[in-house]
Order: structure tokens, then sequence, then C-alpha cells
């Protein structure tokens, strides 16, 4: 008989289990639980979205022209012939729900999520094609005072994590309209009187995305880029009025920033704040948490005009930045021996475990194994039942860590072991 192959995972995804690979799925799981806890500080509803999409929701937010689109989005027709996308983000998702499900009466709306998405690109570190991240937004709320929550919540988060140290908040704005027209003009004739100069992938997006070539990271490109005339010479007073309360609102909370005026963001629904938790612990990928102020998607996705602004995280990023927690094992192990022992000890892990003690009884094993997986196990306290324990009407109570041992009426063993 031929020899079944074992599938392999696919290129860019990833397996955890608990314990294992320096306990990253217990990092993964401790970011995840801080954000929840941080994110419900500050007043932010969980909303969840499908993890499918029609494939127009992301083109449409995204740009047909982007890279997301054109080479990294996994889309596909579905037995009924519509095209479907495998969600790339989060906010178009947030976005579309918004409309369709009539979100608009809850506005302002603060709401987080977190998850899995998927996008076609080459795997690095920290960077897979299954990735996570976390993700909060504030929609209907075209206040300065939203953006400065937004960070000031990325900002305690990034602290309750322990990963602050070394993380720089990155801050610029894109202006209202008038601003991004009047700059995006004055770029576009910067790069045109210096085409020649340009790698081939700028001089496409200088017919459909100009602004992208400021962050690009060819070296071709550095000197025309670094060059290109900033935003601030044509920022309205009303953008500029935006900025400052934004500036001042980080100063009073705290939140320390610098301003990179070459940070932006290409499609043209953003609008005033863009910003970036950088850091240089991850190699050249060095974004930890990102986002900005998007005031004209949800118009864009055919919504009413509405104000929104967000960021996202990457899950895998942050664990990779925080520090090994401590892994808690059980508090107690049910160590029972014979069949007529372990009857009962059935009985008395499932009493321990209503009542909140966290326990566990190996399947099998005499009892020198059973210790052995017991301490291995990380539990404080082995219960140890055998016949003549239970023909006396007690449990021998040991601890693991001093070796000491005491006998526990079977009718007060619940009640001890819930309060040591």
């Amino acid at each position: 008989m031929a020899k079944i192959e074992t599938p392999r995972p696919v290129r860019g995804t990833q397996d955890m289990l608990g314990g294992t690979n320096e306990a990253f799925q217990e990092r993964f799981a401790h970011v995840v639980a801080t954000f929840d806890r941080v994110r419900k500080l500050y007043g932010f509803q969980r909303v969840e979205v499908p993890v499918f999409e029609s494939t127009a929701v992301f083109a449409r937010s995204l740009g047909e022209s982007t890279d997301v689109v054109s080479k990294e989005m996994y889309t596909f027709d579905d037995r009924g012939g519509d095209s479907i996308t495998l969600r790339p983000e989060f906010t178009a998702g947030i976005s579309r729900a918004y409309i369709t499900e009539g979100w608009q009466q809850y506005a302002p709306l603060k709401v987080a999520t977190h998850g899995p998405l998927f996008r076609y690109e080459r795997p690095q570190k920290g960077r897979f094609r299954q990735f996570h991240q976390l993700d909060a937004e504030i929609i209907g709320a075209g206040e300065p005072g939203a953006d400065v929550e937004l960070l000031v919540l990325a900002d305690q988060l990034l602290r309750e994590l322990g990963v602050s140290e070394g993380v720089t908040l990155n801050l610029n704005t894109l202006g209202d309209g008038p601003s991004r027209d009047a700059w995006r003009a004055a770029l576009i004739a910067h790069f045109e009187a210096h085409r020649d100069q340009l790698s081939e992938e700028s001089l496409d997006r200088l017919q459909r995305n100009p602004l992208r070539i400021l962050d690009s990271k060819d070296p071709r490109d550095r000197p025309v880029a670094d060059s290109a005339p900033d935003i601030d010479a044509y920022l309205t007073d009303e953008a500029r009025g935006f900025f400052e309360k934004v500036t001042a609102g980080l100063d009073a909370a705290g939140v320390a920033w610098e301003r990179n005026a070459r940070l932006v963001r290409g499609l043209d629904y953003y609008r005033h704040t863009a910003f970036e938790f950088i850091t240089d612990r991850l190699g050249a990928q060095g974004t930890v948490l990102g986002g900005g102020r998007y005031d004209g998607l949800i118009e864009n996705l055919g919504g009413p005009s509405t104000p929104a602004v967000g960021w996202a995280a990457g899950i895998e990023r942050l664990a990779m930045l925080v520090d090994m927690p401590e892994i808690a094992g059980p508090k107690v192990a049910v160590i029972p021996m014979g069949e007529t022992a372990e009857a009962k000890a059935t009985g008395i892990i499932a009493d321990l475990r209503r009542a909140g003690v966290a326990c566990d009884m190996g399947y099998r094993g005499n009892m020198k194994k059973r210790m052995q997986r017991a301490n291995a196990s990380g539990a404080v306290w082995a219960v140890i039942l055998g016949d003549d324990e239970l023909a006396r009407g007690e449990a021998a109570v040991r601890n693991l860590r001093t070796g000491e041992q005491q006998p526990v009426a079977l009718d007060a063993l619940i009640g001890k072991l819930a309060t040591l």
C-alpha cells in the first residue's frame, strides 16, 4: 500500500500550541486580553464582521490600483458566481456594516475588534499570509478629540503590554480636501520635473498615487522624494487648526510624538491625521500600529458623508515584542490510585472546577508517573486518593513546592483547596 503523504501547511500560515514555540501562543493571547481590557476603559464596544466580503467592498475602499487589491488579495468566485474576497483589513468591512446595518443611529460609534486577515505577500519576520490584527475605530466624529482619544488608547495599550520602550509615535497631517488637492498638484509638478530620476514603480505611482512616492524605499527615488515640498505650505487655516488641536491633546495626555512630514496615505479619502508607532526592534518592518482619519471612505462605499478615524496593529508583531508571560498551570493535580479512587476523583475534580479551582488529572500511569506529570505541569498542590485514604474518608494533600503533606477530610476538601 502506497504511503499517504501528509499535506504541509500553506506557506505564510502558522499553527500555535500553548506552552510551545517559546510560549508564542501565550504572548499572542496576552496581547488580545490586554487589548480587550484597555478598549473597555475607553468605552469601545466589540464588533464582529465577516471574514469575507464582496470584492467590491475592498476594491472601493483600498483602491483598484493599490498593491493590496491588484496583487495581494485572496479573491475567488463562489458557487453562485459572485466575486468574494477574504478580508485583507478590517476598516472596509466595518464601514460597510455601518452603512448596511443602520449603525448611523449610534454615531459617534466607538468599536473595536480583532481576528484573522489574509494577504498574499512574501512571508517575513512578523508578517504572514494569514495574520491577525487588533482594530479600533471611531465613526461619525469629525472632531480632533476623536483622533486624540484613539492615539491615547494606542499609547496606553503599548504601555500596558510593556512594549512602549523604543517605540516612537510618528505623526503627520494630510490636511483637508483643499489642502490635499493643492499639495498633490505641487507634488506632481515636482516629480514631473524630475521624472528621469524616478524608479519605474514611482513613475507608475506618479499617474495614480503620487503621494506614495514620498515613502518609496527605492534609493533611486530618495533624492527626489526628500526634496519634494511638505504639506505645511498648502494647509488651510482650518486644517492647520485641526492638527494643532490634535498635537495639543496629545501633549495634555502626556503622549510623546514626533512630526514626520513624509508620512502619507495615498488614497484620496484620507484626511488630516496620519500616524504610525515605529520600533527598530523588528528589523526593516518597524511599524507596530498605524492608522489615520478617513473621512471620505464611507461616502466612497455609497453611504452618507461620515467622518471617521481608526488604527490597526499586528498581533503577531506585538507578541514578538512582549516579554514571556508566566504560563499558568493547574493549581491542583488530582492523583487517583485504583478504579474506585478514579471514580471518586472524577467527582472531586468536577467540583473543584465548579468552585473556580484550576485542576487536572492524568488519564493513566502509576503513582510515580502521575506525580512526575503533576510537577511538570506547574501544579502547586497534589490531591492523592488511594484505597486507604478512601477508607478513612479523606485525601492526602501535598504541597508540591515544599513536599509537606496533610490529610484532609473529603467533605472539607473543596473548601480547603479553594482558599489555598
